[in-house]
């Protein structure tokens, strides 16, 4: 039975739908200057002030060997930053060892540049609010393995295409000043990550979110509707080593990489599909919330509590403890659906074992193997998950579950929802505070199983397609 109608938005498929020949970069004003070479784009950029937009005609520019397009000492304000734009999206191809160089800038917006060069693209720490929007960038696969690399404050990254990457690396690395804190307040959203082939064991993420020296250290950042497909490059997709960030309506789809949440402790993730790629979810640390996941068709594991070579990681610890895993206390894992994976709820074997963790309203649904395979654990609180399928129970202690058919339909859009007179419906007893589900639709006091709560209307959020990130999205 299918309960919704899979709607794509009318404003997304017009704007997908006009030629890249057409400006797609905003409407023209009395502070635009157009600049048709290198040096007439750096005197723009030198005389600039808060307001201009510079606007490059379409075309190939190769930076000489040693040169760079240089921002320095350049400060817009937040109602008028200072523009830099090509005349069409993609029109202009940049080419050479180096791009744009940023230095002790504030509010500057990058926009629709096709970037080929083989050097990454720094927002430095003295930087602040820089945002890199609707470009395309696929760099020399020969050239440095990271593309883009943030330290500094306050910046967005959206409506970009990183792709097509062979060889180790990363598409977008967070770190921050000095060895030990985070780039604070970042947003990377509707984003398209794809063909990442990279084929080594480690080290080909799309996203790594800090690393094993920043991990204590907040960051604030929310990574949201940005679609994955086909990125292989790594076990990781969203690599999170840094604590208190936001993962959230996501896809990732058909990839070998899923949401790590690696080193950190008090982050979320919500309301992402994790649709037909090897690995889900897996987290370390402490204090998380994993919630309204829909998680289907994953041959690895879907979601891992992991264990740990650590309790918990320390400011005084060394660097080599600091890579080390740190066990998973106090996460609230609840509202997920779990179906047809081939691992679906598991857990590690490490030195110390994973504590005070909530498992509650989860919906988990197989044909083979054990729907629930942890190892040790302490102090777990299991409460009103519902169970279905060929697939034994597992190690899932009693009086955690029901086994029930949910009574799924599959919706135009490929998810499985709960159909009329679904044994999930008010089923729900944990007490996780939850606005709404992972289709936008309002969850109310009383609650279903599951990421899904019972509704018959069209979904507000469903599974991102490439008409919905990159470039060209609304």
């Amino acid at each position: 039975m299918q309960r919704r109608t899979f709607l794509k938005s009318t404003a997304v498929a017009a704007l997908a739908a006009v030629p890249l020949t057409t400006s797609l970069s905003g409407s023209a004003s009395a502070a635009d200057i157009p600049v048709t070479s290198l040096a007439a784009l750096q005197n723009a950029i030198d005389g600039a002030a808060p307001g201009d937009r510079i606007v490059v005609a379409d075309g190939t520019y190769t930076v000489p060997t040693g040169s760079a397009i240089n921002i320095s000492g350049k400060n817009g304000t937040d109602a008028a930053p200072i523009t830099i734009v090509s005349k069409t999206r993609g029109g202009v191809v940049l080419r050479g060892a180096r791009g744009f160089v940023l230095g002790n800038s504030s509010n500057i917006v990058i926009s629709g540049f096709a970037f080929r060069q083989s050097t990454t693209l720094e927002i430095p720490a003295d930087c602040s609010a820089i945002r890199l929007t609707r470009n395309d960038f696929q760099f020399a696969d020969t050239g440095d393995p990271y593309w883009v690399v943030v330290r500094a404050d306050d910046c967005k990254i959206d409506r970009n295409h990183f792709h097509h990457k062979t060889t180790a690396g990363i598409f977008i690395v967070v770190d921050g000043p000095g060895s030990t804190d985070m780039a604070q307040n970042l947003k990377i959203f509707r984003n398209h990550f794809s063909d990442h082939s990279f084929t080594g064991d480690n080290g080909g993420e799309p996203i790594r979110l800090g690393v094993s020296g920043r991990a204590l250290s907040a960051a604030g950042a929310y990574v949201e509707y940005n679609l994955f497909e086909r990125c292989d490059g790594d076990p990781e997709a969203i690599s999170v080593k840094s604590s208190e960030n936001t993962v959230r309506y996501n896809t990732i789809r058909d990839s070998r990489g899923g949401i790590v949440l690696r080193h950190g402790n008090r982050s979320r993730v919500e309301g992402n599909h994790l649709i037909g790629g090897v690995d889900g979810v897996r987290i370390y640390g402490n204090d998380h919330v994993i919630v309204n996941n829909y998680l289907s068709g994953l041959s690895g594991r879907a979601l891992v509590v992991g264990s740990g070579s650590t309790r918990d990681h320390t400011k005084d610890e060394t660097k080599d403890q600091r890579r080390g895993n740190d066990a998973c206390d106090r996460a609230v894992i609840a509202h997920n659906s779990l179906i047809d994976n081939v691992g679906t709820l598991s857990g590690e074997t490490r030195t110390y074992e994973p504590q005070g963790v909530t498992i509650a309203d989860n919906l988990l649904v197989g044909n083979s193997g054990s729907l629930v395979a942890m190892g040790a654990t302490t102090g777990f609180t299991w409460r009103s998950n519902l169970l279905w399928g060929a697939a034994a129970n597992g190690n899932i202690p009693a009086g955690g579950f029901t086994r029930a058919d949910p009574r799924l339909g599959q919706g135009a859009d490929g998810v499985l929802r709960l159909t009329a007179g679904s044994p999930a419906i008010g089923a729900a007893t944990g007490s996780t505070v939850l606005a709404d589900d992972i289709d936008g639709d309002p969850r109310g006091s009383v609650r279903d199983i599951g990421a899904d709560e019972y509704a018959t209307g069209p979904a507000l959020r469903h599974p991102l397609t490439a008409a919905d990130v990159g470039p060209n999205a609304a």
